[in-house]
């Protein structure tokens, strides 16, 4: 088809309820969809940003999709599938909506002479597309166009999904609430999302399609006392929305009092029960609550309270209550695993810092002095929280290639000799092939490897020259020279901050980045107390 008559399409189906559709899809599956009368076979709206498809196949396949009604694949070739998904009279004519998706990874030689016909463009314009497209499995595709299929054509000409922060979901049909509800949801499931945001959203929307007065999560406090322990709630964490008849420690109570210490499913209460003279919650006259529960470990419960209209809870509340309880329970796991293996990463660091001090005891406290005055360099560089994480990290392990080093020659008390320096100068290559196989550690690479070139090429392992070597590598350097310079050794006394400034100031633009020591100046101050601060620690320590 030609670019004029796409466009014409397109400009056609823009001016008709069919954006509405159009635009909905793509909420949910984060690409555009072409369109299809059913009856005729006409495309009614050719999609943006990804190939219609034969439009002769398609025309003759759509209204066999539309009689079936159920959400199917058209095509599919090794790895490529055309997804179909009809849609009745309800939209008062009868549309398929179609879209291409990938299962796979396609390797750089694979010949895609037929997938290219099948989607009516050249085999180039495939190899350009195709990188920006996400990986589905089949099955997950197919259930989720048949609970969009539910949601959206049950909607004349369907209707826009809520605004993520603020989503309005009407009751009207259940399995349609509980779908845009663990969508919307699920857009806010990061790792940087803690439980206390993700309960509030979770809980105010819940209120909005569940018939209850009142809503409440609570996360069971996390075991553990590692560094990063800390950071997860180490006490129960208690959110509520709409009318909550208890408070977080009647909530333990409710707990106990129904039997739901150790886990459990869910409990429904009504008021042949909450009606006994031995109900010991007044104000909780209809009940429901589900745990919070990933394979075998139990984060905590999502309750409902009190129904609205006075009657019991019904299973459809029920199933979307134990929807939502399942995500938060995934989002609490993977944010138990990332502390986990932040705690390990963190592990690991440390004990290959303890190994570099252990080597060369001359140098000992010299890695962390390093971390300190870099990311205060970086901080004067205006670097992103994320890079000066890095940045810290890489200053306590820019030297622990010298592992590698012989003994002999890092505790020598002596200058080294030509051959000696030459066997120093491996320890970054040595240090980037040491943490090479840590993708936890990938980011701080550049630091170790290259923390010893030179702004004028003179440097090495490889000779960077400029910017040539990484931001990160050229704050090391700065900051390794400076505590260098400035500390003991068995040979030498440590320079005087005049002297280091004197040579700062005559290797500006040789050996260093002009902008990473004009960063190092502005705060000196701050970095000379950062150097006298941990010596003087560790003297103390010492003595």
């Amino acid at each position: 088809m030609s670019r004029s008559s796409e466009s014409a399409v397109t400009d056609l189906a823009a001016a008709t309820p069919w954006c509405e559709l159009v635009a909905e899809l793509q909420s949910f599956f984060g690409c555009q969809f072409s369109l299809w009368d059913a009856g005729t076979g006409q495309l009614l709206h050719g999609s943006e940003g990804q190939p219609v498809g034969d439009r002769l196949i398609f025309a003759g396949l759509v209204g066999a999709v539309d009689r079936r009604q159920q959400a199917c694949f058209l095509v599919e070739e090794d790895g490529l599938l055309a997804l179909a998904i009809p849609f009745g009279s309800e939209l008062q004519k009868h549309v398929v909506a179609t879209a291409w998706f990938m299962t796979r990874d396609v390797g750089p030689g694979e010949n895609l002479a037929a997938a290219a016909r099948l989607l009516d463009v050249s085999v180039d314009q495939l190899r350009s597309w195709l990188p920006s497209q996400e990986r589905w499995s089949a099955g997950a595709l197919l259930r989720l166009a048949e609970a969009v299929r539910g949601t959206l054509g049950r909607r004349p000409h369907g209707r826009s999904l809520p605004d993520h922060d603020q989503p309005t979901l009407s009751r009207t049909d259940h399995r349609g609430d509980e779908f845009r509800l663990v969508h919307a949801l699920a857009q806010h499931l990061r790792i940087s999302n803690t439980e206390r945001e993700i309960s509030r959203l979770a809980t105010t929307w819940l209120s909005e399609c569940l018939p209850a007065e009142g809503f409440a999560v609570q996360y069971l406090p996390v075991a553990g006392d590692g560094p990063d322990a800390g950071r997860a709630a180490r006490s129960p964490e208690f959110q509520t929305a709409g009318r909550c008849p208890i408070d977080s420690e009647e909530f333990v109570e409710l707990i106990a009092q129904v039997g739901l210490q150790d886990g459990g499913s869910t409990y429904l209460a009504g008021d042949g029960i909450t009606n006994q003279a031995t109900w010991p919650f007044a104000g909780i006259r209809q009940l429901m609550i589900v745990p919070l529960t990933e394979g075998n470990k139990q984060f905590g419960w999502l309750a409902a309270f009190n129904h609205r209209n006075g009657s019991e809870f019904s299973s459809d509340d029920t199933q979307l209550m134990n929807s939502l309880a399942a995500l938060l329970a995934i989002h609490s796991s993977n944010r138990l695993l990332y502390r986990e293996q932040a705690e390990f990463v963190a592990s690991v660091v440390r004990a290959l810092v303890s190994a570099i001090d252990a080597k060369d005891p001359y140098t000992s406290g010299h890695s962390d002095r390093v971390s300190r005055v870099a990311v205060r360099i970086a901080l004067e560089l205006r670097c992103s929280p994320k890079a000066l994480n890095t940045i810290c990290l890489a200053g306590l392990l820019h030297d622990v290639g010298k592992i590698g080093i012989d003994d002999n020659v890092l505790r020598k008390t002596e200058r080294l000799t030509d051959d000696e320096f030459e066997h120093v100068k491996r320890h970054p290559e040595m240090g980037y092939r040491i943490l090479a196989d840590l993708k936890q550690l990938a980011d701080v690479l550049p630091a170790v490897l290259h923390h010893h070139e030179q702004w004028d090429g003179g440097g090495y392992p490889h000779g960077l020259k400029g910017e040539e070597t990484p931001l990160i590598a050229r704050i090391m350097a700065v900051a390794d020279a400076y505590d260098a310079m400035t500390s003991d050794r068995p040979y030498r006394r440590g320079m005087s901050e005049d002297q280091v400034d004197q040579v700062f100031r005559e290797g500006t633009g040789r050996q260093w980045d002009a902008k990473v020591v004009a960063a190092f100046f502005a705060a000196k101050e701050d970095i000379v107390a950062i150097a006298t601060r941990d010596r003087s620690q560790r003297e103390e320590k010492a003595s």
